[in-house]
Formats: C-alpha cells, sequence, structure tokens
C-alpha cells in the first residue's frame, strides 16, 4: 500500500502547487483563469463549454475561494 499512498501524495502536492501558483496569479486553479470548463464526451465530437463551476464563470481565484471554502 506504500505504493498508493506515495501516488495519492504526489497528487495532492502536485494540485497544491498548482493552487499556490494560481494564486499568486490571481487566477481560478479548476480554469486557470479562463472562466470555462468543456465538457468533452468523444475527441471527434464538438466539446461543450460551460461556466467553470469552481470560480462562476468569472476566472479570479478570489471567487474560487469563496466556493470552495471547507
Amino acid at each position: 500500500m506504500g505504493l498508493l499512498n506515495r501516488f495519492s501524495q504526489w497528487q495532492n502536492d502536485r494540485y497544491q502547487k498548482r493552487v499556490a501558483e494560481m494564486q499568486s496569479k490571481g487566477l481560478c486553479p479548476d480554469c486557470r483563469g479562463s472562466g470555462l470548463s468543456m465538457l468533452a464526451l468523444n475527441e471527434f465530437l464538438h466539446t461543450n463549454f460551460y461556466d467553470c463551476p469552481g470560480c462562476n464563470g468569472s476566472g479570479l481565484y478570489s471567487d474560487w475561494e469563496e466556493t470552495n471554502q471547507y
């Protein structure tokens, strides 16, 4: 189980690094500041774009932080 724990820790560290980087830039970590989230049902079909649920489409870190408070 040590390998699975290391992989989980690596994923968490990577996510925390991305959040810290986006915070310094003032951008939403989920959509990277674009305000859009895409849903690709199939790589050959049309891709649908939706407002990012993390920042409600604004692309700002402050809005993402308000939405993701625990």
